[in-house]
């Protein structure tokens, strides 16, 4: 079951042309929309289904620093520091506020791992502190199990962010700058001439535009295929469920082991199992699997494996060569929005955990669980870069789990790069060549 999304006004004309178009309305593609429009540009919003309808409203709503990718960590900076000016500008509710987070464990080498994040981050004069066995217990009051805490990681400076509120409230704010947003409006394709970017096809019809930037997150990588494009993309499946109204044990995120759990504003909270995403087996994910294999060797233990129906339908799935003059997958119902099953076997044992570590949740009810699919790269780094092989297009796409938080900036430095402005941070590292062309990729740092 999808969570609950605000919804946005939809621009119901379609524009003959736009100055750029952007497939996808998330917090990556809004983000970018947003800026752009900021810069006066002409841009028109086109999103299969609805604004934050996939990954964009099914995440735990943190933004952070911590234990980033050594590569994100100036962008997730910046990206705090967007946050803040997003509310200011827009006089929007975005469910934003710097709660701190906090992680806990009872393992040394954990302990061991986080320490080198910190001292790595010190560089980058990011203010995170390692926490002992004794502070640990302080941050995490009233937990029965937190005798065994030796240590943990604490970000005062993080916080989190409302999903479902967040995404379309820029996405209005993006409207009121003069961008259209054209919900249940598919894009079947790009128009080319000359082997640059012309326009693209819509279920609607044409749009001319010199630029499009693709943001569809795990659909990014099907879509380009179309185009002989090559993008090495997997997705991992994810659960989630939102409690009742609960006692307050944590102001904002905390990640325990086992458990993770965010403080929602209305005194809710998001809860998540640690280590329990599922790969599913896709032909996409075969065509990719060796430049995958690495990372998942890494991460065996922290992922299941499956196999379903996403292998014959869904952004995994092979469509060959579809025409863009008749309908496509994007227009089936059922995939206007994804809305993958949650795994409920997970849910009593982590809801039980939680009851066990902490008394005051006895009872506390689950209001709503659903499932997500998360876009990943080979590095689990996005990719925010021009393709190439065919000028005009841009993408924004791969986050790997972390996009929410960072969104903002990547919007922010996705419009540098279009409008061709100095970027707020150094975009080597999102480089889309960096995958395909032929260069040791490099493992993830820390999700």
């Amino acid at each position: 079951m999808s969570p609950p999304v605000d919804r946005v006004q939809d621009d119901a004309a379609l524009p003959a042309e736009a100055d750029v178009v952007v497939i996808g309305a998330g917090i990556a593609g809004i983000t970018a929309a947003y800026y752009l429009a900021q810069a006066g540009k002409r841009v028109a919003v086109l999103e299969k289904g609805v604004v934050a309808g996939e990954q964009s409203s099914r995440n735990w709503g943190w933004c952070r620093v911590q234990n980033r990718d050594e590569r994100e960590i100036p962008l997730a900076q910046r990206s705090m520091e967007q946050w803040e000016k997003l509310v200011a500008e827009t006089g929007a509710d975005l469910g934003f506020r710097r709660t701190g987070l906090v992680y806990v464990t009872d393992s040394p080498s954990e302990l061991a791992t986080w320490q080198k994040w910190v001292d790595m981050a010190r560089t980058y004069q990011q203010h995170s502190r390692m926490l002992t066995g004794d502070e640990a217990r302080e941050l995490t009051p009233g937990n029965t199990q937190s005798h065994r805490w030796i240590g943990g990681v604490q970000s005062p400076s993080d916080g989190m962010a409302e999903p479902a509120k967040a995404v379309p409230a820029i996405a209005e704010a993006a409207r009121r700058l003069g961008a259209t947003i054209h919900q249940r409006c598919a894009v079947r394709g790009l128009d080319t001439t000359a082997g640059r970017v012309s326009g693209v096809f819509t279920e609607r019809g044409r749009i001319a535009a010199p630029v499009v930037l693709l943001a569809a997150g795990a659909w990014s990588s099907m879509f380009l295929r179309r185009h002989d494009i090559d993008l090495p993309q997997s997705s991992v499946r994810s659960t989630i469920f939102a409690t009742e109204v609960a006692p307050q044990v944590t102001p904002g995120g905390l990640a325990t082991p086992g458990v993770t759990i965010g403080r929602r504003r209305d005194g809710s909270y998001i809860i998540a199992a640690a280590n329990r995403g599922q790969i599913e087996l896709t032909p996409q994910g075969i065509r990719y699997a060796r430049k995958f294999w690495p990372t998942l060797m890494e991460r065996r233990k922290s992922v299941t494996w499956g196999f379903g129906g996403s292998f014959f339908r869904g952004p995994g799935a092979h469509y060959g060569k579809w025409s863009f003059d008749k309908p496509t997958v994007f227009e089936q119902e059922d995939m206007r929005t994804l809305d993958p099953m949650p795994n409920t076997s997970i849910i009593p044992a982590a809801l039980a955990k939680i009851a066990n570590s902490w008394p005051d949740f006895a009872g506390v009810k689950i209001r709503q669980s659903w499932g997500g699919w998360i876009d990943s790269t080979p590095d689990a780094v996005p990719v925010i870069d021009q393709v190439a092989a065919m000028p005009g297009l841009w993408l924004s796409t791969g986050y790997s789990g972390h996009g929410f938080g960072i969104g903002p900036g990547a919007g922010r430095l996705t419009a540098d790069l279009i409008l061709g402005k100095p970027p707020i941070v150094d975009p080597t590292a999102f480089r889309y060549a960096r995958l395909v062309d032929g260069s040791p990729i490099r493992r993830p740092g820390m999700f």
